[in-house]
């Protein structure tokens, strides 16, 4: 049958229709491409539809991730080596997260660090944004200048860095530290008795070694054993992270094995959160002087202008016996020091035998942190260690400042405390603000450390107001051609008699049993010591007719005090020096000459070139090596040694 025109097109067009709509349906349909790959949606199973706004701010591989924290891919194709997962039995870190664990002799405790929590806004610049395009108003592919690095911000000048180069920045740093904070206690008390074993820290970063441990390969991991208490540890973390903790095995003949180790662990990138500073050459904490009971340590200056005010003491300090072996092998634990510290300045302000403060002082006016500690034993070496706290911010010079607060032990310091004898030591004087050291003291007339400072403080003021009224009668005012000097004035006298006044009428004590030095003078040694004795009978017909030897240097002191022998660290000659430049002549200072052996050698010392303490001066301190102390100025020494003939004490 012939069809009609009409019916032929019609034909042909529904033909068409049809197998386009095979087409179609073979071609296009998404039935046939999701049937297999997704199981079927369950009906309480609530899924979060992310809106276009939402997958705007937030990172896509983030967001499509539904799994939960137990999900494990099983895959046939791929090995579970490949693909990762924690191991059976191990902690997971999170950043800057503490652990604190017990851990029994010989037991090992497991831990993860997942590559996968630094997250990719963590990796890059958070001032940067996440996305391929800069922002709404700016190309999605931005121009990249000749050198192929950078392009300009038309706006605001600012450089752009391209998407490339932030994919291709260096992986993060993994800063691993911990400390051990109690360990098996000893059986015996006996110094010679082994230390408790260190614990282990073992890292790996191979899907090889998820469990790294004494009983693994050593070539798949890193073995890194305590340093007294503490172990740091790096690594980059492109990959994930294992690492465990081991304790030894412990003899129980020789330990207490019913204590367990106790340990502090965090995993940190942005730095190590405990650290110590073995290998710090210049000690951080000094000890300033002590008597038989009592000690003074101050730290280096905590500022380098006056203008930055310091409120709140930094730092804690540990002290410790020598002869007590408890914090061996915890010597650089922050913990382990708060443990088994016998004398301890805790963050919480519990202090114990220990008072704390800031004072300012030296030339410059500069902020010291200072530490001073009581009910010590005589006679005794002590070790002190100054320490930052965790959370403590610091106000310091040091570059050792933290974003997260971490804690930092320092380098031991250490002190010993004078025989019972005639040295009590004083500080905080109101006028000499600069002298804290011991000075010659009776506990039977001064019983305590505060009187016998103010007797002194007392004395040396009163010379000193002698000394202002004879200074006023200078022309401190005239003009500079009815001055005394061009070079100095005033206020330089003012200064200069200050610090040589108090150094001379309050002497620096040391124990008539201290081993001779060139720079130590007896005195007073015709009087009975406290306890009723006397000095040898040769060392009285040696020196029976000098009365450098018989008496002290100030006649005060054998009137009221009345300390018995003792010897005194002599002050500084340029003190001396000093005095006589920067005060009108007709005042009549003058200063002995170096080769007179019974006035110079019995009156002033001289400073040691290897910066040991040979000599007193206001601000110094038993050992000032690295410490930034008050050093007394040699300015104009040349020229006026053998100058004048007598000393002077006014």
């Amino acid at each position: 049958m012939q069809l009609s025109p009409l019916q032929s097109r019609l034909a042909a067009s529904l033909i068409a229709t049809c197998l386009l709509l095979v087409i179609y349906v073979i071609l296009l349909s998404p039935q046939f491409a999701f049937a297999v790959e997704f199981d079927p949606i369950v009906a309480d199973h609530d899924v979060h539809e992310l809106s276009y706004e939402e997958l705007d701010v937030v990172d896509i591989s983030d967001a499509l991730d539904l799994r939960g924290p137990a999900y494990e891919p099983d895959f046939a194709l791929f090995d579970r080596s490949i693909i990762g997962r924690v191991p059976d039995g191990a902690t997971i870190l999170a950043n800057n997260e503490l652990k604190k664990s017990n851990l029994a002799p010989g037991a090992t405790m497991a831990y993860v660090f997942q590559a996968s929590s630094v997250t990719s806004r963590a990796e890059r610049d958070p001032n940067e944004p996440l996305e391929l395009r800069r922002s709404l108003n700016e190309s999605q592919a931005p121009a990249v200048d000749g050198d192929g690095d950078e392009d300009q911000n038309e706006d605001d000048g600012t450089t752009i860095k391209p998407e490339l180069t932030r994919r291709n920045e260096t992986s993060k740093t993994l800063w691993i530290s911990a400390n051990t904070c109690l360990q098996p206690g000893r059986r015996s008390s006996d110094k010679t008795a082994p230390n408790p074993p260190q614990l282990t820290l073992y890292v790996s970063t191979s899907s090889d070694n998820t469990s790294p441990g004494p009983q693994q390969s050593d070539n798949t991991q890193k073995a890194i054993v305590f340093t007294e208490g503490a172990v740091m540890f790096n690594t980059s973390i492109d990959k994930d992270v294992y690492l465990s903790i081991s304790a030894p095995d412990v003899s129980t003949e020789k330990f207490d094995t019913s204590q367990e180790y106790n340990f502090e662990l965090v995993a940190s990138t942005d730095q190590y959160y405990y650290s110590f500073h073995g290998n710090h050459t210049d000690p951080d904490l000094v000890w300033v002087d002590s008597d038989a009971s009592a000690a003074l340590l101050q730290t280096g200056y905590l500022n380098n202008v006056s203008s930055q005010v310091i409120t709140t003491p930094p730092y804690v300090m540990f002290a410790h016996n020598d002869n007590n072996v408890d914090i061996n092998g915890l010597r650089n634990s922050y913990c382990g020091l708060s443990s088994y510290a016998q004398i301890r300045n805790l963050a919480d302000g519990s202090s114990g035998a220990m008072t704390i403060g800031l004072k300012n002082g030296g030339e410059d006016n500069l902020t010291r942190q200072e530490f001073y500690v009581s009910g010590l034993n005589a006679s005794s070496n002590y070790t002190a260690i100054l320490a930052r706290p965790p959370g403590k911010s610091l106000q310091t010079r040091q570059e050792e400042s933290s974003t997260i607060g971490g804690g930092i032990v320092f380098q031991p310091a250490v002190f010993s405390t004078k025989p019972n004898g005639a040295c009590t030591f004083i500080f905080n004087l109101t006028f000499c603000e600069q002298t804290q050291y011991a000075v010659p003291g009776n506990l039977n007339t001064f019983p305590n450390a505060t009187a016998l400072g103010n007797f002194y403080d007392d004395y040396v003021r009163s010379m000193w107001d002698n000394f202002d009224k004879v200074l006023q009668q200078t022309p401190c005012e005239a003009a500079s051609t009815a001055r005394y000097s061009l070079a100095r004035g005033c206020e330089d006298c003012k200064t200069a008699y200050k610090r040589w006044l108090c150094s001379v009428a309050i002497p620096r004590c040391e124990d008539f049993s201290t081993p001779d030095r060139p720079y130590l003078q007896m005195r007073n040694i015709g009087s009975p010591f406290p306890n009723g004795t006397t000095v040898d009978e040769d060392i009285l017909k040696k020196h029976a007719g000098n009365r450098a030897f018989n008496s002290s240097r100030n006649p005060k002191i054998d009137e009221v005090v009345q300390p018995g022998p003792y010897k005194e660290l002599l002050p500084c000659e340029n003190l001396c020096y000093e005095l006589i430049q920067s005060c009108p002549a007709s005042m009549g200072f003058s200063c002995p000459r170096p080769q007179s052996k019974f006035s110079f050698e019995t009156s002033y010392g001289r400073k040691a070139w290897d910066d040991s303490l040979s000599c007193n001066y206001p601000g110094s301190a038993h050992f000032i090596g690295g410490a930034g102390m008050l050093s007394p100025s040699w300015a104009g020494l040349v020229g006026v040694i053998g100058i004048l003939l007598t000393t002077i004490l006014v």
